[in-house]
């Protein structure tokens, strides 16, 4: 028997494909930060930011598709 009930969408930031594309986005984000040579408050929270995204990766990763 097929399932007549709407499928209710989730909010963007509950769902697993684009949340782990903005965490991809974050690790790049960080690691440009890193290795550029012009900025040194950049360079300070390189390693943070690359953290953050890889913490975000690893528990959206953990959503449902």
């Amino acid at each position: 028997m097929e399932n007549t009930t709407p499928h209710k969408k989730r909010p963007f930031f509950l769902r697993r494909g684009p949340m782990e594309n903005v965490a991809t986005a974050l690790i790049a984000i960080g690691f440009l930060m890193l290795f550029q040579p012009f900025a040194l408050v950049l360079y300070t929270y390189s390693l943070v930011t690359l953290l953050a995204g890889t913490v975000m990766f690893i528990i959206v990763s953990k959503f449902p598709e």
